[in-house]
């Protein structure tokens, strides 16, 4: 009987373990427990202490209050310095503009407003939602002018580990359009090719001109101006491409009795495809007018009259071409 007494005896007056200060703790939930403080923190371990930080926070604990609390809900630890502390944060996320706006869009486009509008939000600060776990958003007090495209709403936040959060919204809605825009920036005189744009939907208060609707209308033509990336394409700001350039030879042709005849000048002006241009012969130094036909020739009309006449009768060098 005596060994019996001598065990229960040591077994009553052996010190519990110690608990031990946990330095970093991630919360999960919006409150904090003893647990959270301290490993081993005993009976009380599950014990609520209070709020925790709000999503993306964090709170400190320093020595002195950890001693207190660990005093309160009998806890076998005690500061070994002055620099002992606890940093309690609560991980979240910025939740994406886009996931916020989606359900103000779908409450706009249910009140009248087109389904492929772009809604303007200034001043928005996307909220902090949890890591983990669904966030349910409901849109209430919807107020929505049509004319003017303004609204504001109120956007109610909720999910697991979050407080429930509402926030008051107030903006814009904006008309789109789909356009051929700049996929990089096009410099002046540029001529376009298939990979310089491409389809895309942007505010119809950027086209304010008459812009290029379809691909096809831009490929192939020259900028006038330059024209930044994402930007669309006035229409008149396109222009064919010169195929004739200025002080370039040409050689220009001339029909006349069944005959083509063809001479050699200089273009004294940039010309397109159809257009017309000055030509000078520099044999007989009249300057004619011609048009364009083709890369580096022009096609000069029989009863043409010199814009600037010859100095003197002569003959340029000529051919004769097959009659078309």
């Amino acid at each position: 009987m005596r060994p019996l007494i001598f065990c229960l005896a040591a077994l009553i007056s052996a010190p519990c373990q110690a608990a031990t200060l946990r330095p970093m703790t991630s919360l999960s939930g919006p409150t904090v427990r003893l647990l959270d403080l301290f490993d081993d923190a005993g009976p009380n371990a599950a014990r609520v202490l209070g709020p925790g930080p709000a999503l993306g926070g964090n709170i400190v604990v320093e020595a002195p209050q950890l001693a207190a609390i660990a005093r309160q809900f009998g806890v076998d630890w005690r500061p070994s310095s002055p620099g002992d502390r606890a940093v309690l944060d609560r991980p979240g996320r910025q939740m994406p503009r886009d996931e916020a706006i989606a359900p103000v869009r779908a409450a706009l486009i249910e009140a009248g407003a087109s389904a492929s509008c772009d809604i303007e939000l200034p001043g928005f600060t996307p909220p902090q939602v949890p890591l983990t776990g669904a966030v349910h958003s409901v849109v209430t007090q919807l107020q929505y002018d049509a004319p003017s495209g303004r609204f504001s709403a109120a956007l109610s936040l909720t999910g697991d580990f979050m407080p429930p959060v509402t926030m008051r919204l107030a903006g814009r809605v904006q008309e789109t359009i789909e356009v051929p825009i700049a996929t990089t920036r096009l410099p002046a005189g540029a001529v376009l090719r298939a990979g310089d744009v491409h389809m895309a939907r942007i505010r119809a208060a950027l086209a304010r001109d008459d812009v290029v609707r379809e691909p096809g209308q831009a490929i192939g033509m020259a900028l006038r101006h330059s024209v930044s990336a994402g930007q669309p394409l006035p229409i008149a700001d396109l222009a064919r491409p010169n195929i004739v350039e200025k002080g370039g030879a040409v050689q220009m042709l001339l029909d006349s009795a069944g005959l083509t005849v063809a001479a050699q000048g200089q273009a004294l002006d940039p010309g397109a495809m159809g257009e017309r241009v000055r030509v000078l012969n520099p044999i007989s130094r009249a300057v004619l007018e011609a048009e364009v036909t083709g890369p580096g020739q022009v096609r000069v009309r029989p009863d043409s009259i010199p814009l600037v006449p010859a100095p003197f009768a002569g003959a340029g060098r000529t051919r004769l071409a097959a009659g078309r």
